[in-house]
């Protein structure tokens, strides 16, 4: 495999030496010279480009856990129906992935797990398969540092084409290309279908050069094509190996989830007694709403949960840096905004803020020029107990008797513009 600081040019031994030096402060022990060329060729050795890159990635693997993704539970529709498993190794020791995609029933899962969700299950496997190849490099003795993934689309057809669906995969696209760069040793897209040139158009912008490269394309008559570097034993049956399963299946389903329909019991939404205590709003076509929550205590956590009807909004929650009305970008981000597919999967969730003040929960449909939303949410603050944050008194309870206090107010913020949520066009792309 290509890829040794031995197969380096004189220039490029020096820029290797100057990004070290560039990064030196972000780098851990375990951070090599391979390591580091990674980010490098990712850019074609632009210092400057492949310090930003490795930066945002550390940065992105801080505040995600990624170290610790592995531990996190992932739900069950996910782990019964996210089609993809690891099957053996290449002729060189790599690992090869196998990701029956055709099999995936998009608004099936979208329906029953957040896209967030869905994201992180892709981490978890590309973590998972650095774990093999640092196991695999321990054992060979070689550096392996790259995979083999295979692509089926056998059973893919139009509703694989559904736009949420497929503003999944390219957030997964993008994610992959900007966090595992040279991770990629070859993709196989086999049983590709007829209109699979139009899917392509679709993913091909968010592809680097170097992948676009690796990929090979077939039909149904690919069998040969992958025994030319994996062997026979470490290829199920089924696509053109000899392994089976202990009972003889020839997927080998034991290794690889299979993906298929999605049973409408996985489906989420809101119970209708839960909802009593929900407020309704139509946010306006090219506005924002913003609800304000008064966080008395540091530590507190801001809770949520909403539904939107028909339409996607934009979601973020902001620390006030005065004492009045302030738009977004005068404002600090706690989570910072994103459209999710609300109207696909209830949104719930939380952040432990670390000081008191106010605060504001924003729902943005700036972006869109033609729709209005209906929102339905709900918005709590859950204080800490005293000797936890070893906060000064206060009274706990409100007005009303309870012990957190819900949000005060909420007013309609027409017209500001929110680049986190807009599209990248400045166009409204909803569906």
């Amino acid at each position: 495999m290509s890829g040794f600081v031995g197969d380096l040019s004189e220039k490029q031994s020096t820029a290797l030496q100057k990004f070290r030096e560039s990064v030196k402060d972000v780098l851990e022990p375990e951070h090599d010279d391979h390591y580091l060329l990674r980010w490098l060729r990712a850019r074609n050795f632009d210092l400057k480009k492949s310090e930003d890159m490795l930066r945002k990635h550390l940065i992105w693997r801080k505040e995600e856990d990624i170290d610790n993704i592995l531990r996190q539970k992932t739900p069950d529709v996910i782990e019964n129906y996210y089609p993809g498993g690891h099957c053996g190794f290449d002729k060189d020791g790599s690992p090869v992935w196998i990701d029956p995609i055709g099999n995936i029933d998009p608004k099936g899962l979208l329906r029953s797990a957040k896209k967030k969700d869905v994201i992180y299950k892709e981490i978890k496997n590309a973590e998972y398969v650095q774990q093999l190849m640092k196991l695999q490099t321990k054992k060979l003795g070689k550096r392996v540092d790259q995979i083999i993934i295979i692509y089926d689309l056998e059973n893919f057809g139009m509703k694989h084409l559904w736009k949420p669906g497929m503003d999944t995969v390219v957030k997964f696209l993008e994610m992959f290309e900007d966090n595992y760069p040279e991770a990629l040793k070859i993709a196989f897209i086999i049983n590709a279908p007829r209109f699979f040139p139009v899917v392509y158009k679709l993913i091909r912008p968010i592809l680097s050069e170097d992948t676009v490269n690796k990929i090979r394309i077939f039909g149904t008559n690919y069998k040969s094509e992958l025994l030319k570097c994996i062997d026979a034993d470490q290829l199920p049956v089924y696509w053109g190996g000899s392994l089976t399963d202990k009972d003889g299946d020839p997927k080998c389903s034991s290794k690889i989830t299979l993906g298929g329909e999605i049973p409408k019991e996985y489906y989420l939404k809101i119970a209708s007694e839960e909802m009593e205590n929900f407020t309704t709003v139509n946010v306006k076509r090219g506005s924002s709403l913003q609800v304000d929550v008064d966080v008395k205590t540091a530590g507190s956590c801001i809770r949520w949960q909403f539904t939107t009807e028909g339409y996607d909004l934009g979601f973020g929650v902001y620390k006030k840096t005065k004492d009045e009305k302030q738009h977004a970008g005068k404002m600090i981000p706690v989570v910072h905004s994103e459209r999710v597919d609300s109207h696909l999967v209830p949104e719930d969730g939380s952040v432990a803020v670390k000081e008191a003040g106010a605060y504001v929960v924003r729902f943005d449909n700036t972006y869109s020029y033609i729709r209005s939303k209906t929102i339905s949410y709900l918005i709590e603050v859950l204080e800490p107990e005293v000797e936890e944050v070893n906060a000064h008194t206060y009274d706990k309870t409100n007005a009303k008797g309870d012990k957190s206090d819900l949000c005060i107010d909420s007013t309609l913020d027409v017209g500001e513009g929110d680049p986190e949520t807009k599209g990248a066009d400045g166009q409204s792309t909803d569906m």
